[in-house]
């Protein structure tokens, strides 16, 4: 069992920058891919980031591209998401998940086992 707690979300300006990190407790978390999603009022749960298991590939949403970066420490049990030059358009609920075991980057909602709790991220124009 994997839990996992998101920070760093808050307001910002347009063009200002957040760093999300997500702080998995359990073991195994080097084993697990990892990702992020959002989610915005009145719409589903969307792709952003994610990563696999060693931190050597990622993939992201075209949105997102150029503006964000998904990274890893698996000796923190940490996952990170860097966002820059943040537009009105990234307002949401940003997730952070884990999947119990593959050796790719997902990115479909339906792969992951486990889920934060959210951290709300607010762009201001």
């Amino acid at each position: 069992q994997v839990q996992l707690v998101e920070s760093g979300g808050g307001l910002v300006q347009a063009g200002g920058s957040l760093r999300l990190s997500c702080a998995a407790s359990g073991r195994g978390f080097s084993n697990y891919p990892m990702g992020w999603f959002r989610q915005a009022p009145g719409k589903e749960r969307e792709f952003v980031a994610a990563i696999n298991r060693s931190g050597v590939n990622t993939d992201y949403a075209d949105s997102v591209k150029g503006r964000f970066t998904i990274s890893r420490d698996n000796a923190k049990n940490t996952v990170y998401l860097q966002m820059n030059s943040l537009k009105p358009e990234d307002t949401a609920v940003y997730y952070c998940a884990a999947k119990a075991y593959g050796a790719s980057a997902y990115r479909t909602v339906n792969a992951y086992d486990y889920w934060g709790q959210g951290t709300q991220v607010t762009v201001s124009s």
